[in-house]
């Protein structure tokens, strides 16, 4: 039997969709990505904020009239809004047979071999553990990204409470992946050939916490980076206040961690960050941003930002803006403010209409345009080591070769690409080699080999 997966949200979904996938290709199913030839479909679900809520339900939408034609055999459900919307799912979309908590994943299989052998419509078993079950690594995946990269997600859950956030709602609590499992986990994608990997969870930065009682990330770093076959090691998902100046040493010391953070910031003004619940203001911000670019001064700092949040007002908007001026972000993406039923901040008052917050969104990325285009200007010169992504077909002419690839300031798939031209021999996939960078365009970079 042939099964179509569709995985939407973050990478951390991924992850579990590896999972799942692993699970099934052990007891013999095969995948394809042809809805024409799929008999089953598992949709890996998100809801994090109403595009992606609205993706997964059309998804879903989609795949159950094939279910009601009989061309499906069986339609499951799981992730986020699958938690979340259970009841709605099952009263609005019967032709859903099974629907997976985010806790039960691991019963993949048992919902698949149950559906097929009912081969009943509109029965239904649902699998929903305790929201707070111990996440376990150490688990075979069958890997989605192509290969030269993947992803170790090191926890599960949250326990920050942001007031526009629903995940600690929807996951859980903070619970921390015992590390050895995440060694296993680690071994095993280097084995598979993956050379760069990436480090994800709600919040990277509290890893060990609940499990140790202090933060441990520094300590699977170091370890981390004792596993032949990795070349590169990103972090994303850092707090800005759960940094530690062990963490900074860490990434400063250790060759194979790239000089590059994800720091998720989401507003400018102090008043904002207060009503948002987060733990950190704009003075605190600004130190922990120079502080990182003294220790390690060509480190690549990626964050995100809120337009719009309830109660935001042109001033608020003006101290956000300031602060990006101010601190140059490599890297910066906005989203504009999603009104989550059920978190504290749908009901707050003052909420903001769609077209200041996208106005907002706008500024922001018109003035992080300049940014980012001037510091691409500013590479020109500089020999980087950069990861070949693939060859530019149609590209063979009397100068060489073209590829793209990425640097260790692009995580893959969220930021710009390197390209390179006039190669005099053939690349692989993978290789890593030294650029220098001749010039930009727009986000991204222009190259040549320096052999």
């Amino acid at each position: 039997m042939k099964i179509l997966f569709v995985s939407l949200g973050c990478d951390k979904n991924r992850v579990d969709t590896e999972v799942m996938l692993g699970m099934l290709a052990d007891r013999g199913y095969e995948f394809t990505d042809d809805e024409d030839e799929a008999e089953a479909a598992v949709v890996n679900t998100c809801c994090f904020i109403n595009d992606a809520k609205e993706e997964s339900i059309n998804t879903i939408l989609e795949l159950s009239e094939r279910r009601k034609d009989g061309q499906l055999k069986a339609l499951i459900v799981t992730g986020c809004l699958a938690q979340r919307y259970q009841e709605e799912i099952q009263t609005e979309i019967p032709e859903v047979d099974e629907i997976l908590g985010i806790s039960s994943t691991d019963k993949i299989l048992d919902a698949l071999e149950e559906t097929l052998q009912r081969n009943k419509l509109f029965s239904h078993k649902n699998y929903f553990d305790d929201i707070n079950r111990k996440p376990v690594g150490g688990l075979k995946r069958v890997i989605t990204t192509g290969g030269l990269f993947n992803y170790l997600k090191i926890a599960e859950g949250c326990d920050k409470h942001c007031t526009y956030c629903i995940i600690p709602k929807v996951r859980g609590n903070y619970r921390s992946v015992p590390m050895e499992q995440l060694l296993e986990d680690a071994r095993n994608l280097a084995a598979q050939g993956v050379t760069e990997l990436l480090i994800v969870a709600q919040e990277t930065t509290l890893y060990g916490t609940d499990l140790y009682g202090e933060k441990k990330l520094p300590e699977l770093l170091h370890k981390l980076c004792e596993i032949d076959g990795f070349r590169w090691i990103r972090v994303l998902y850092c707090y800005p206040e759960e940094i530690t100046e062990e963490l900074i040493q860490t990434i400063k010391n250790e060759p194979k961690i790239c000089h590059y953070l994800d720091i998720p910031i989401q507003s400018g003004s102090d008043w904002v960050l207060k009503k948002m619940g987060r733990r950190t203001n704009n003075a605190e911000i600004r130190a922990l941003v120079q502080h990182l670019r003294e220790e390690i001064p060509d480190i690549c700092i990626r964050t995100t930002l809120i337009s719009g949040f309830p109660g935001e007002t042109p001033e608020d908007h003006d101290q956000t803006m300031e602060l990006v001026r101010d601190l140059q972000f490599d890297r910066l993406g906005v989203f504009t403010y999603s009104q989550e039923e059920d978190t504290p901040a749908a009901t707050m008052p003052g909420q903001v209409t769609e077209r200041t917050k996208v106005m907002r969104r706008n500024k922001l990325m018109k003035l992080q345009q300049k940014i980012a285009f001037e510091a691409a200007e500013k590479m020109v010169g500089r020999v980087v080591d950069a990861v070949i992504e693939g060859r530019i077909m149609d590209s063979e002419y009397d100068d060489g070769l073209s590829y793209v690839a990425r640097t260790y300031k692009d995580a893959p798939d969220i930021d710009g690409y390197l390209f390179i031209s006039g190669v005099q021999r053939e690349l692989m996939t993978g290789d890593y080699v030294k650029v220098r960078i001749t010039g930009s365009n727009e986000y991204d970079l222009i190259g040549e080999m320096e052999e």
